[in-house]
């Protein structure tokens, strides 16, 4: 309907304007042929009219049989075309036609005996007089002047006509273009009325990306973006939303139990590891002291593939990213340190801090993960008594919040990588807990959900070293929301 009503102004005028061009061909062909006819008859009238003054004059002199047999030839061709003259549409023409054709048989009855038609014999005599005979012929002639003075007449006013027409034509079709923006305005009215309903349905999409199964908006709540073909859209949308709200209720309770059915069997495996291994139950030999310390360092890294998993269970649990809070930035920040104390100290590390005290808008639980994950990572790949520089800064309506350390960094070939679910770069120097390959994952899709964003910058040449930079853009206290 759309695309017709946007087509039909324009074919219509496109039709009217066509139909005024032809009509103005039409008329232009019939003037140009009239006003051809009307020049070449004028012609012959006139050449005809010398003609026959000529042999009317020889004849009257010579008195010669021939001469006047010419002049009778002369004599029908002049009717001839005086007749064709007064066939032409015009009162005045036919008046000057009906006393030419007077005229012309008024000097036929002078020349020829009043009882003779035709010449025939040689007897024949004129009825008149050179002179008078010439003084009728310059009547014929200034009837035939009249003639020509009425056709040029008419051919001005043909051609009048013609440059009138063509410029109603020209300006109809001047006219003829408001119907351009008559259509830019209907198809403009039309994309809008179009694309609002699917801009809506486009932000649907991005909330279901951001992990929201919670909404169902109803495009029948508002007639004017009622189309059927979008309602379908709509209605498919909404089932396939509560389809994946389903699927992610159902992998989400799978794996919180899972994980938690495994972290109870392997603490009580652990808490005996550990005894066995500070030899509380007994002195072990060597051999026995290897094979507690690999249970002891396996059970380390089941429970940090558990906790892993765990965190990757945020990620899948949309309900856990509807709460948004209003987070102390630097708290949250402390708080990971502290999780991490054990981890820093045993390496030796310096934590370097400089960021402001800020306040943003988030949820605090997928943000403690983001953190954690960066600065884990930081450690796992600082050397010994190394420094891990945290900084963050406040612009352009977001903070930017980065973590540094001086490790061996990742080469070129592997940055692209990195961000890939189960991806294992180049392993840590003296760490013997194997990566699940989740952690940078989990941070890259938590932070598309929070509606942010992570980049990295590496050197392996030294001083080398790997930077992960967060943006947060939902700042609080007259930054953005």
């Amino acid at each position: 309907m759309g695309f017709t009503l946007v087509a039909l102004p324009l074919v219509l005028g496109l039709l009217y304007s066509a139909n005024q061009v032809n009509q103005l061909s039409k008329q232009g062909a019939s003037a140009i042929f009239s006003v051809a006819e009307l020049i070449n008859t004028n012609q012959k009238i006139n050449n005809t009219l010398k003609k026959m003054e000529r042999y009317a004059s020889q004849y009257f002199v010579l008195q010669e049989i021939e001469l006047i047999d010419k002049y009778f030839v002369e004599q029908r061709a002049l009717l001839e075309s005086t007749e064709e003259l007064s066939q032409y549409n015009d009162t005045q023409i036919k008046q000057l036609t009906a006393q030419f054709s007077e005229a012309i048989h008024q000097v036929h009855q002078d020349i020829v005996k009043p009882e003779t038609a035709l010449p025939t014999t040689d007897n024949q005599v004129t009825s008149t007089s050179l002179e008078g005979l010439q003084k009728e012929f310059k009547q014929l002639i200034n009837i035939s002047e009249q003639l020509n003075t009425r056709s040029n007449e008419l051919i001005n006013q043909q051609a009048q006509a013609i440059k009138n027409s063509t410029a109603q034509v020209s300006h109809t079709l001047l006219k003829s273009l408001f119907i351009i923006p008559i259509s830019l305005f209907i198809a403009g009215f039309f994309i809008i009325l179009i694309t609002k309903p699917l801009k809506q349905l486009t932000l649907k999409i991005q909330q279901l990306q951001q992990g929201n199964f919670q909404q169902d908006y109803d495009l029948k709540e508002e007639p004017s973006l009622g189309f059927i073909e979008i309602k379908e859209i709509n209605d498919a949308l909404n089932r396939m939303i509560g389809r994946l709200h389903a699927l992610e209720l159902q992998k989400s309770s799978f794996i919180r139990h899972i994980s938690h059915e495994l972290k109870t069997p392997l603490a009580a495996i652990r808490e005996g590891t550990e005894l066995m291994y500070d030899n509380s139950v007994g002195s072990l030999n060597s051999d026995q002291q290897e094979v507690t310390k690999i249970i002891r360092n396996s059970t380390t890294r089941l429970q940090r593939l558990i906790e892993e998993l765990l965190n990757f269970n945020i990620v899948l649990d949309s309900t856990s990213l509807q709460d948004k809070e209003t987070i102390n930035f630097p708290e949250i920040v402390e708080q990971v340190l502290s999780e991490r104390t054990l981890d820093i100290k045993r390496k030796g590390l310096t934590i370097a801090k400089k960021f402001p005290n800020v306040t943003i808008e988030s949820n605090a639980k997928q943000l403690n993960v983001i953190i954690d994950n960066l600065l884990s990572n930081a450690i796992k790949y600082s050397p010994e008594y190394g420094v891990i520089t945290l900084t963050g800064e406040v612009g352009e309506n977001q903070l930017v919040f980065s973590v540094t350390d001086e490790g061996t960094g990742i080469k070129m070939d592997q940055q692209d990588k990195v961000f890939d679910a189960f991806y294992q770069g180049t392993p840590a120097k003296d760490y013997n807990i194997k990566s699940s390959g989740l952690g940078l994952t989990i941070v890259k899709e938590l932070l598309m959900r929070l509606n942010g964003n992570i980049t990295l910058a590496s050197r392996t040449k030294k001083p080398s070293g790997t930077t992960m930079k967060i943006c947060l853009k939902s700042m609080v206290n007259g930054e953005q929301k």
